[in-house]
C-alpha cells in the first residue's frame, strides 16, 4: 500500500525588504572584504582562499596551525560569533583567540555576553578580558559576563527596561567571582586578593533600551576594555581603553575584578539612527587607538550596515604585526523607524 502523500510545508509569508542589513533567511549578498560582490564561482580551496586572515599590513605574517587549548579545559572554543535582531536593534558578537595564544596553546581569555527582554526590548551586554597574570583569567571572564548579563537582566525587567543599581552590578560579580575561587581553591571565603590572583578580568557592561525618543545606551566600565562609536562614517572612543602616562606610553596597567572601584558613574547617551555602539576588550581598542588609523577606518567602513555574523568574526580576526592578543567585539546598530515596529 503507498504512503500518504507528505503535507507540504507551510507557507513563509513574504517579508518587506530592508535595505542594508543582513537578513540569513534571504539570501543576502555580503562579501568579505577585498573581495568581487559579483557572485563568482566558489574557488576549489574554498576555507583556503575565500577567508583567510584580512591582512592589514604590507606583509602578512607568517600562518600557522593554531595549537589547541590546554590546561585541564573540557572545552574552550578558538573563536566564537552570534548574531540577532529586535525590533529595535541588530547585535553582533564575535570573540576570537589571539595569535599569541594560538601560538602557545593556552585558551582564548577574553569573553562576551549578550541577552535580551522581551517585555521592554532591552538588550544588554557584557564584555570581559581576563587578565593574563591571574591563573585562570578565561574562567573570570566567563563567570563576569554571565553574571552581570543575568543581574541586568533581572534590573531590566523590575525596572521598564533600565538599569537600576549599578553598585549592585558590581557586588553581584565580585561576590560570584569569590564565590568560585573559593570553589577551585576549596576554601570556604576566598579572600579578595587570592580571588585577583586566580580570577582577575575586566568588564564592560550596560543596557540598550528602545525609547521612544530612540536607544538610550547606558554602560559602566572597569579595566582598560572599552566603548567606542561609529558615526557619520568615522570610529572614536568613548570610555574606558588604556592610559597614557607622563612618557606618552600606554599603561598595561588595570585595576580589575573582583575589585569593585571607589567612585564610578555609568556612561549614557542616546545611540542616533545611523550610528553603530561597539564595545570591546583592549586586543581590538590597542590596534584601533584613536580611531583614525587602519583598523579604525576598516570597520568604519565595513560596519555601516550590519554585517552576517560570521563576518562579524572574520573582521575581528584581522592579521596586523605586533598585535596578537585575544579581541572580543559587541556591536549594536539601531534600526530604522520604519522597522522598529514588533
Amino acid at each position: 500500500m503507498p504512503a500518504p502523500p507528505r503535507p507540504a510545508p507551510p507557507l513563509r509569508p513574504e517579508q518587506p525588504a530592508q535595505a542594508g542589513v543582513y537578513d540569513w533567511e534571504q539570501d543576502a549578498e555580503w562579501q568579505p572584504p577585498h573581495q568581487p560582490r559579483s557572485r563568482p564561482t566558489l574557488p576549489e580551496n574554498i576555507g583556503v582562499n575565500l577567508w583567510r586572515r584580512l591582512p592589514l599590513d604590507e606583509e602578512e605574517g607568517a600562518d600557522f596551525p593554531p595549537r589547541p587549548p590546554t590546561g585541564g579545559l573540557s572545552y574552550r572554543p578558538d573563536t566564537v560569533c552570534d548574531g540577532w535582531s529586535t525590533h529595535a536593534l541588530d547585535l553582533r558578537l564575535a570573540s576570537v583567540r589571539g595569535q599569541q595564544h594560538r601560538w602557545d596553546g593556552r585558551p582564548r581569555e577574553d569573553d562576551a555576553a549578550a541577552a535580551c527582554d522581551p517585555n521592554t526590548g532591552a538588550v544588554v551586554i557584557a564584555v570581559a578580558d581576563g587578565v593574563s597574570d591571574a591563573r585562570q583569567p578565561h574562567i573570570g571572564s566567563q563567570l563576569a559576563c554571565r553574571s552581570a548579563v543575568d543581574e541586568l537582566l533581572k534590573q531590566v525587567r523590575d525596572g521598564g527596561g533600565f538599569a537600576t543599581d549599578w553598585q549592585k552590578l558590581l557586588s553581584t560579580v565580585h561576590w560570584q567571582l569569590r564565590e568560585q575561587a573559593g570553589r577551585l581553591l576549596r576554601t570556604p571565603d576566598a579572600g579578595v586578593a587570592e580571588t585577583a590572583e586566580l580570577l582577575a578580568t575586566t568588564l564592560v557592561a550596560g543596557v540598550a533600551t528602545p525609547t521612544p525618543e530612540g536607544v538610550h545606551i547606558a554602560l559602566l566600565s572597569v579595566g582598560d576594555s572599552g566603548v567606542w562609536q561609529i558615526k557619520h562614517e568615522e570610529l572614536y572612543p568613548m570610555l574606558g581603553g588604556k592610559t597614557a602616562g607622563a612618557d606618552g606610553l600606554l599603561s598595561s596597567a588595570v585595576q580589575p575584578l573582583p575589585y569593585v572601584p571607589r567612585d564610578f558613574r555609568p556612561l549614557e547617551f542616546r545611540l542616533e539612527p545611523g550610528s553603530v555602539l561597539l564595545v570591546g576588550t583592549d586586543g581590538f581598542g590597542d590596534p584601533v587607538g584613536d580611531g583614525r588609523g587602519m583598523v579604525g577606518r576598516l570597520f568604519a567602513d565595513q560596519l555601516r550596515h550590519p554585517v552576517p555574523p560570521l563576518g562579524f568574526a572574520y573582521l575581528l580576526d584581522f592579521a596586523r604585526e605586533t598585535f596578537d592578543d585575544d579581541r572580543t567585539l559587541i556591536a549594536l546598530w539601531p534600526r530604522d523607524r520604519e522597522r522598529t515596529e514588533p
